[in-house]
């Protein structure tokens, strides 16, 4: 809200360099004890002025003048031109802002619902495993478990219980950005649905790179803002360029008393005449601004179908790995864990293969996740590296 306040800032700006000058009044010679003591106290007044009105002003001399300033050569025009570029360029910088927010916010949601799906997996076996160390203990107060067993059993449960609570942590963290982004009050608890975190790969299938590095030209506020710029600076160059012509002051002026005339009314103008300032320094320092701009908007155009390309390639190696896990892979890992878990309570595994087992499980149940979490992020990347919303 605060950058985007910078809108209407620049449009005042720009509403200001569309005002004239203002014009100049001035009052002169006004005699103050002449009229009263004659000249210099001496009761002389000289061949003597009528009064302005009455007895008023009688003997009274006064001048009065009004000034105009006349901007040659277009220059208010060129300044408004210029102005109106740095209203456009208010605009990209909060176009700009929202972008790099929108990934940050995106980002932040991923985040969360994959730390929300990790608690729900490590506390669903940590349910279980505490169901199996119940167990166990009560075997071992009957002396038909080795203690060693359980307390193997015991320290895997607390492993699981530090990784929730780290979760947890992360979970907190996430939840404190989110709400600070979405303005919610401290004591608010955000929990996201499983919704859209499995993404649609085919919908990254038959896309031409060379359209979308156009599209991104098109649609990337930060190039956007470098070609404004180069913009900007070529404004500015007529502007400067424009300052070699000298303005003009029209005057017209009043004098009571202090010419051949009683009422003296007369007309003048005032010109500079470049002959040492021309505006040289300005106009060279502009020229130079404008090149850069140039070079600058060209490397950017560049940066922008670099990174384009790099985001893609980051995202399909991200798909490859996806798609290297089976359909069924998951559910088979579920599977697995329930006749692991059934077949160590009939003790017809070992506490060893079990466990292995176990840590098998989780390690590739997190695999999974992660990769479905970076290949959201990567879609996300990819959408801020084109500058619009390409992927869902």
């Amino acid at each position: 809200m605060a950058e985007q306040l910078k809108i209407p800032q620049a449009e005042a700006l720009t509403m200001q360099a569309k005002l004239w000058p203002n014009p100049s009044f001035e009052i002169d010679e006004i005699n103050i004890g002449t009229s009263v003591n004659g000249l210099n106290g001496t009761g002389y007044f000289g061949e003597g002025l009528p009064p302005i009105s009455g007895n008023f002003g009688k003997n009274q001399q006064i001048s009065a003048s009004i000034e105009q300033l006349i901007q040659t050569a277009g220059k208010r025009k060129k300044l408004v031109d210029r102005e109106q570029v740095h209203e456009s360029m208010a605009a990209e910088y909060f176009q700009e802002l929202l972008r790099g927010l929108k990934l940050e916010f995106r980002n932040s949601l991923s985040d969360l619902q994959y730390l929300q799906f990790s608690k729900n997996l490590y506390q669903t076996q940590l349910e279980s495993i505490r169901l199996l160390s119940i167990a166990y203990n009560n075997q071992v107060s009957l002396g038909n478990v080795p203690q060693g067993e359980y307390i193997r059993l015991k320290a895997a449960e607390l492993e699981i219980v530090k990784t929730i609570n780290d979760l947890n942590v992360e979970i907190h963290s996430e939840q404190k950005d989110l709400k600070l982004l979405l303005n919610l009050p401290s004591d608010i608890v955000l929990v996201l649905t499983d919704h859209d975190f499995d993404l649609e790969i085919n919908q990254f299938e038959n896309l031409n790179l060379s359209d979308l590095s156009a599209k991104a030209l098109e649609s990337r506020p930060d190039y956007k803002l470098k070609v404004l710029g180069q913009e900007y600076a070529r404004k500015n160059y007529l502007y400067e360029r424009a300052q070699r012509v000298p303005d003009i002051t029209l005057k017209a002026g009043y004098d009571r008393g202090g010419n051949f005339l009683y009422n003296f009314f007369g007309l003048g103008l005032t010109i500079d005449l470049p002959v040492f300032n021309r505006n040289q320094g300005a106009i060279r320092h502009a020229e130079y601004a404008l090149k850069t701009t140039e070079l600058l908007s060209q490397y950017k155009a560049q940066e922008v179908s670099n990174e384009l390309i790099l985001s893609w390639q980051n995202l399909q190696k991200s798909i490859e790995l996806y798609n290297e896990i089976e359909p069924d892979y998951e559910q088979t890992l579920d599977d697995l864990l329930e006749s692991y878990v059934y077949n160590f309570k009939n003790r017809d595994i070992g506490m060893l293969a079990f466990l292995d087992f176990m840590e098998a499980y989780l390690e590739n149940k997190t695999i999974i996740l992660g990769n479905k979490l970076d290949i959201q992020k990567k879609t996300e990347e990819f959408n801020y590296s084109l500058g619009t919303d390409l992927f869902n």
